[in-house]
């Protein structure tokens, strides 16, 4: 067997077991999902349960105030956690895929570089200046996705710190509102 088809078959088993190596990755995820879905629904009913029978036995307008007033930060705690699982799940994803793609990137820069290299050992005398042309290209073209990825990198740390910035601001403000709403509540009860 020569060289060439032995390379074809190598590459089509590399991109089939990339495939495979995505697929397995996206799989994950999702499977993460479902399970924190499953999670958060069960605990929901739970609660739904819990404050049913809490709301049953209230028998003032004050103490309805109250209830309903304690389910502010609770509710706004719950939804920014939930937040917070699914943003990790899905950069954990996209992570694995990052890196799965960087290796495949790699791989054909590689395979790139040994068929211009196989290509120059058997170029004819007077083609330097097409082989050094071809290096050039290769070299700028690897300079080219190293600057991309590098930026791309750069653009998802700073977006999952603006994420964290703005998700601990909306805590921030959920806590006041519910801390307010105890206060009014207070105040009516006082008054």
């Amino acid at each position: 067997m020569s060289a060439i088809p032995q390379q074809v078959l190598n590459s089509q088993k590399a991109a089939i077991d990339t495939l495979v190596a995505f697929q397995g990755s996206v799989f994950s995820g999702f499977e993460k999902l479902v399970d924190l879905n499953l999670k958060v629904i069960k605990a929901t009913l739970d609660e739904v349960s819990q404050k049913s029978q809490q709301v049953a036995s209230i028998k003032d307008p004050q103490e309805a105030v109250a209830l309903s007033s304690s389910l502010i930060q609770p509710g706004a705690e719950k939804a920014m956690a939930y937040s917070k699982h699914v943003y990790d799940i899905v950069s954990s994803v996209q992570a694995d895929l990052a890196k799965l793609s960087e290796s495949h990137v790699a791989d054909g820069q590689k395979h790139v570089s040994d068929a211009i290299e196989q290509f120059t050992k058997n170029a004819p005398a007077g083609s330097e200046s097409a082989v050094a042309m071809l290096k050039s290209s290769l070299a700028q073209a690897t300079t080219a996705y190293d600057s991309m990825t590098k930026a791309a990198k750069q653009a998802a740390d700073i977006a999952e710190k603006n994420l964290t910035a703005a998700a601990n601001a909306s805590f921030k403000a959920a806590g006041q509102a519910a801390e307010v709403a105890k206060n009014a509540t207070r105040g009516r009860r006082s008054a």
